[in-house]
């Protein structure tokens, strides 16, 4: 069994003790016993560090695809649900729990490593918002830190942290909306889609009892129905089952009483029943009231263990409730082993860069520093294009800086994205590039598109036209592709040159 890697920084040691108690509460759901939960829990932490770390060497490197566009404690998670299949298949089986392993046989774990057009929507929409609107929307939706909380953590206004919530809501209902489209579906569920978006768009809105019938029969359609409907409370229980899967609703109920019990704040919001089996995650949450009274011992313990790491300096002393994680149940995360006490970072050692992302990304260590904390909301294609943008002469210095994302690639197309941030303000925008190898764009969100031949123009939607300076554009699309599939070059912004991020 590894050990847990010990913190190589500041910016480390803040996220383990951001994201151990989340991992260690959910591998408790998923084993047959608390000395289980422990183990695997140190497994998957250690595993999920290293691509944790991997990803963010790759972004300073400059790497045109990432390697993951999930927040951190969902990334780490995942690795979680990878662990469980691997003790499935090396004998370890006996110590996991019984509903999960039925579950690791059946055509729902099949869907997290089958196509990617295939697997939840859920998971598909947070992929697909940028790093710090996803790691927004999980702290307060899954985690259930109140908001103060989540925008210290996040270094947004606190005046207007609720407005930017409900703006990336309403961009993570838009892209679950494109991603349900996208599915391969049969023809009864095809009929059924726009009106499926129409109903969930409106509070008041009556179902129809066809559609009620359908949705009580097809699961893909009813997870989509979730991730649409913003109005009812069922987002963070959409959120936990589809980036988790098995076991995310009782995942969920934990890190609301655990929020509850650390922070000594109230959820207003009504307590998630778990869909789909009704066993999942069940006999698990009886442990809680055992290990409650090891909780604060084992914190303590957890602070003793990690503050060497903040160096001379006091940085991880000073760290208050915004950085602390919402305990789960169970036990902590026990000192590195083989870390002599006391020892500290060397002298001029560089933090490691945060939660993975592109360049041009809101995201710096130790925590995801927003640029714009106050972003247009985004959604699909369907709106209008905004004025003609101005004239701009091509001479002088380059107007932008761009980072190009290949998201997701199959055999015959791929998922890509254009963040471009700007020198100057500006009231419209249109970004064009050109494909060396004869891709085609089939559909894009957040602006309008036009190809001919290899060139691609991106025309600003009627709601995103007026960008700050030194704001970001961002838009996605998807495209074919044959034989080879290089990234987009010559770049433009309103005609000038843009060079990369």
């Amino acid at each position: 069994m590894p050990d847990v890697p010990s913190p190589q920084d500041v910016s480390e040691t803040a996220l383990f003790s951001e994201c151990w108690d989340a991992v260690l509460s959910y591998a408790d759901l998923c084993t047959a016993g608390t000395d289980a939960g422990a183990e695997l829990a140190r497994e998957a932490f250690a595993d999920g560090i290293r691509d944790l770390r991997a990803a963010e060497a790759a972004t300073v490197r400059g790497a045109v695809r990432r390697a993951t566009r999930l927040p951190r404690i969902p990334l780490l998670l995942t690795a979680v649900r990878t662990a469980v299949t691997r003790w499935e298949a090396d004998g370890r089986r006996h110590k996991l729990d019984p509903d999960l392993r039925l579950w690791l046989h059946s055509d729902r774990a099949a869907r997290y490593t089958g196509p990617p057009l295939e697997r939840p929507v859920a998971l598909r929409g947070l992929r697909d918002l940028p790093p710090a609107d996803a790691e927004l929307l999980w702290l307060a939706e899954v985690e259930s830190l109140p908001l103060p909380v989540v925008a210290r953590r996040l270094r947004l206004d606190p005046g207007t942290a609720h407005d930017e919530l409900d703006q990336v809501r309403r961009q993570f209902r838009d892209r679950c909306h494109r991603n349900h489209l996208d599915s391969p579906m049969d023809a009864r569920c095809r009929s059924y889609a726009r009106l499926l978006d129409a109903v969930t768009r409106s509070p008041a809105a009556d179902t129809p009892d066809d559609l009620s019938r359908h949705l009580a029969t097809c699961v893909r359609c009813a997870e989509a129905a979730a991730c649409l409907r913003l109005d009812d409370g069922g987002l963070p229980g959409a959120l936990a089952a589809g980036v988790i899967g098995w076991g995310g609703p009782a995942y969920l109920e934990r890190r609301r009483r655990a929020a509850d019990a650390r922070l000594g704040t109230g959820h207003t919001g009504p307590a998630a029943a778990p869909s789909g089996d009704p066993t999942e995650g069940g006999p698990r949450v009886a442990r809680n009231s055992l290990l409650a009274a090891a909780v604060l011992v084992s914190l303590l313990a957890l602070a003793a263990s990690l503050m060497p790491f903040g160096g001379g300096d006091g940085g991880v002393a000073r760290a208050d409730d915004a950085r602390r994680p919402a305990a789960g149940p169970g036990v902590s995360l026990p000192p590195p082993p083989d870390t002599p006490s006391g020892t500290a970072p060397a002298a001029g050692t560089a933090p490691a860069p945060s939660a993975p992302g592109p360049s041009a990304d809101r995201t710096t260590a130790p925590v995801p520093e927003r640029e714009d904390p106050d972003p247009e909301p985004q959604g699909t294609s369907s709106g209008t294009a905004g004025p003609p943008p101005p004239a701009a002469s091509s001479d002088g210095p380059a107007a932008c800086r761009v980072a190009y994302d290949l998201v997701n690639q199959w055999p015959d197309g791929f998922q890509a994205t254009l963040t471009v941030t700007t020198r100057q303000a500006l009231d419209a925008w249109r970004v064009a590039f050109s494909f060396r190898d004869g891709q085609r764009v089939r559909q894009m969100w957040d602006a309008t598109h036009d190809q001919k031949g290899a060139r691609v123009t991106a025309t600003a939607a009627s709601y995103n036209g007026d960008v700050p300076a030194n704001g970001r554009i961002a838009f996605g699309f998807i495209a074919s592709w044959d034989g080879t599939n290089t990234p987009p070059h010559d770049i433009t912004l309103n005609g000038r040159p843009c060079t990369p991020a």
